[in-house]
């Protein structure tokens, strides 16, 4: 008896959920540091100099990727929904986009870490 290991598509689908609670956390987080406005000046200022940490940095890093792979995710099963014929190439549209996303990831990773390593 064989089991299932799952493939491109299920990976997708996990991926393209994870991503998206990411994002949507890091909304919510936004929303209530930006209302910190609310309590005074210094309230804000100190969770504005808590970000500046570098720990912080390369969560942006991954907020980054999180939100470029579920924007390419999305396109690519927008894609796939709006015209069928296409889904006999799901695989090789999953690698195009991993391909992208490594292209977009390599530089903007290096943007974003430069400041660190000065």
């Amino acid at each position: 008896m064989s089991r299932y290991r799952g493939g491109i598509g299920q990976w997708s689908w996990i991926l393209h959920r994870v991503t998206g609670v990411g994002v949507l956390v890091f909304l919510c987080l936004h929303i209530l540091d930006t209302a910190l406005v609310v309590l005074g000046p210094d309230h804000y200022n100190a969770v504005i100099q808590l970000y500046r940490h570098p720990v912080f940095r390369v969560m942006e890093i991954g907020l980054f990727a999180s939100v470029l792979f579920h924007a390419l995710n999305g396109l690519r099963i927008t894609i796939l929904d709006v015209w069928v014929g296409l889904m006999r190439f799901h695989k090789p549209l999953f690698q195009l986009e991993m391909i992208l996303f490594a292209v977009a990831m390599v530089p903007v990773t290096w943007i974003m870490l430069r400041p660190l390593l000065r």
